[in-house]
């Protein structure tokens, strides 16, 4: 097995960036070597698992961390690009009512209606829906829109410049219905796409359409009760009429596992359910068998590394994800719409297949008698896309504050 591994798979692993690795190596915290045959600057594995395991697993203190806030009013929330129903079920734990979702995928939809008969599901092209019945009647409008390139007209982007993409859909629904505050989701990757100008856009329709934006964060699923390396970029709009602050929850110290996810513990009171699930060709078993629990293609032998990777063994890079073995003892790696994708490979700890379906769901932390529609592949794809729903609770909470703190303000005297 392969004693070293290069500054990228340590970051990967660790999940700090490579510029923290070089400080960190200065500072004697983590040492790099040269590695004996290639000379390249490597660490030692054994050691970079060691301080993973002691960075992951510092619960020494007591989780005092709680963003629960109890609902003072009722409200009310309008979801686009609403999936399986990830976000809204976190929303929905933290107390706050779902008027109505759109979502165009039919089979999402079909999982919207049979978990909540009442919820008013409007399935769809978003550009086909005029919500300005919503107008000054809910309190949040939420949407996980695709990152795309917008068109640039000038140099600051205004509504007009982003016809075309669903962000601007977001934005015209925004504008219909006018809440107090907005909440965009999308991935870490939006930061650096066209070199930020895209988020720069977004932050400019939403400041022409009458709309604050609050500093963009990137939140860690793991620090919000989900077992899952996972990250989502919120971007929070505020009405410019409200002069209050919004605060972002706040990170848990506790950090759950694949083994939270899958046994009884305090995620879930019972062992994972039983349920349909993809399953590897025995070519790919044959290979799988041979990584250890947290190892992935470079533990395999090398003449089976060559044969299972072909040209790009010799690329160079990181590629920790393939033929990725996921361990009990930390959390999973963040899922995909499908669960044997070679680059991403997420093989169960133990026995040597994908993650099934109830198992997936775990991991996104849905409820088990959360059931989803469609073909297994289209369940995957649907619990993939989706917000993991304690992320969403939290999130949930923070908005829940900051609307107390608006209806206490605006009350008539």
């Amino acid at each position: 097995m392969d004693k070293y591994i290069s500054l990228t798979e340590a970051s990967e692993l660790i999940g700090k960036s490579k510029e923290t690795l070089r400080r960190w190596d200065r500072e004697g915290k983590l040492s790099a070597v040269r590695e004996p045959i290639s000379n390249y600057r490597v660490y030692r594995k054994a050691e970079v698992q060691t301080l993973f395991s002691d960075f992951l697993f510092d619960n020494s203190s007591v989780d005092e961390t709680s963003n629960f806030v109890q609902a003072e009013n009722e409200y009310s929330v309008l979801e686009l690009f609403a999936g399986a129903g990830g976000l809204a079920i976190g929303l929905e734990k933290a107390g706050i009512k779902c008027v109505a979702l759109n979502e165009i995928d039919k089979y999402a939809c079909q999982t919207l209606r049979k978990n909540r008969p009442n919820w008013n599901v409007l399935e769809g092209d978003i550009k086909a829906f005029d919500f300005s019945e919503y107008n000054n009647k809910v309190d949040i409008v939420t949407g996980g829109f695709p990152c795309q390139a917008f068109s640039y007209a000038g140099k600051k982007l205004g509504l007009a410049d982003a016809r075309g993409t669903l962000f601007y859909e977001f934005a015209r629904v925004v504008k219909e219905v006018n809440p107090p505050i907005c909440i965009g989701e999308n991935v870490r990757g939006l930061l650096s796409h066209e070199n930020g100008k895209t988020l720069q856009g977004m932050i400019s329709i939403l400041d022409e359409i009458g709309y604050n934006v609050v500093p963009v964060q990137v939140l860690k699923a793991i620090n919000f009760k989900v077992p899952q390396k996972r990250e989502r970029l919120i971007l929070v709009g505020i009405r410019k009429d409200i002069d209050l602050k919004y605060e972002y929850p706040k990170p848990y110290k506790k950090i759950y596992n694949l083994i939270d996810a899958l046994k009884k513990s305090d995620l879930f009171d019972c062992d994972v359910p039983k349920s349909q699930g993809s399953e590897y060709p025995k070519s790919k078993v044959d290979v799988l068998n041979l990584v250890p629990q947290k190892g992935y293609w470079r533990d395999l032998p090398l003449e089976i590394q060559k044969e299972f990777m072909g040209g790009s063994f010799y690329l160079g890079g990181g590629k920790t994800g393939i033929a990725r073995r996921i361990g009990w003892d930390e959390p999973c790696l963040t899922l995909t719409c499908s669960p044997a994708q070679k680059q991403t490979e997420r093989c169960h700890p133990e026995e040597t297949r994908p993650f099934t379906v109830r198992e997936y769901a775990r991991i996104q932390t849905f409820p088990d008698d959360w059931k989803f529609e469609g073909s297994v592949s289209q369940q995957y794809k649907q619990i993939g896309n989706a917000v993991p729903v304690n992320l969403g609770r939290e999130v949930g909470y923070s908005i829940v504050k900051f609307l107390n703190q608006y209806y206490s303000l605006s009350k008539p005297k």
